[in-house]
């Protein structure tokens, strides 16, 4: 059901962790086109007022959008900035953990640091977030959750053990929650993109032209090989994905790992 506005979140407060760039800069555009109030967190103050600025610039005045500097492995920070974010633009309904690392290594080369970095970024910030957002959702009786994982949630890639091994645990946390909230009206989903357009891809490129001496262009045919479609996942889509995933007539849709790449995953 359409909002009077005719806007299906306006009214709701969505925060999107890792909100400036890449798969968080393209869900803010795809909420706020539905005219959801926007949090966009992360670790970089000025690179969230840019985006914030832009999201302005095509809204207008109705854009109501906000911002958040916090590191979500620190459970300090993220209660902090949860608590100035509803102050300011009341009870998060909707919460998109999109904020995430991506370090690479064989396994043998994989220290305790590395481990540690990819578990604490990956999975403990999408748990600290979620527990900070929950209590909202939980008192209003209606609300969205929805963890960016990676097919790394989903299969195994080489050399990204540490990474893979996080986004196998946010999706079993997804799956968790999802059962204990169902009768909340609260549903919990994971979205699990192939290889997409991001700086974190660019950065993989970047490494195995480092490692390897290849091109650019078989660098990414690289990764683009994993897709049956041949190419990057684009970061709309995976907005897309989200978008339909906090609208009218998806009530039913929880606990699930949704995979955006092109058929890798089935």
């Amino acid at each position: 059901m359409a909002t009077e506005s005719g806007r299906a979140l306006s009214g709701k407060h969505a925060v999107i962790t890792g909100g400036g760039r890449g798969i968080g800069a393209a869900i803010a555009a795809a909420l706020a086109g539905q005219g959801a109030k926007l949090t966009l967190m992360g670790r970089s103050l000025g690179q969230l007022e840019e985006r914030a600025a832009a999201l302005r610039a095509v809204g207008g005045e109705s854009c109501e959008v906000q911002c958040e500097a916090v590191d979500v492995a620190d459970e300090a920070s993220v209660v902090a900035a949860f608590a100035s974010a509803a102050r300011r633009l009341g009870p998060v309904a909707v919460l998109v953990n999109n904020a995430g690392q991506a370090g690479s290594a064989p396994f043998l080369r994989t220290d305790r640091a590395l481990w540690q970095q990819m578990l604490d970024v990956n999975l403990t910030g999408t748990y600290l977030a979620t527990r900070a957002a929950l209590p909202d959702m939980l008192a209003a009786g209606w609300g969205r959750i929805i963890n960016v994982a990676s097919t790394a949630g989903e299969k195994g890639y080489p050399y990204v053990s540490a990474y893979c091994a996080a986004k196998h645990g946010v999706i079993g946390m997804t799956r968790a929650l999802a059962l204990e909230v169902a009768h909340k009206h609260v549903t919990v989903n994971a979205v699990c993109p192939g290889y997409t357009d991001t700086d974190i891809v660019r950065d993989a490129i970047a490494n195995i032209r480092e490692k390897t001496g290849r091109s650019e262009a078989e660098a990414l045919a690289e990764l683009a090989k994993h897709n049956p479609q041949g190419r990057l996942v684009r970061p709309e889509e995976v907005a897309n994905a989200v978008l339909w995933l906090c609208l009218p007539g998806s009530e039913a849709i929880t606990g699930q790992a949704i995979s955006v790449s092109g058929g890798e995953v089935m």
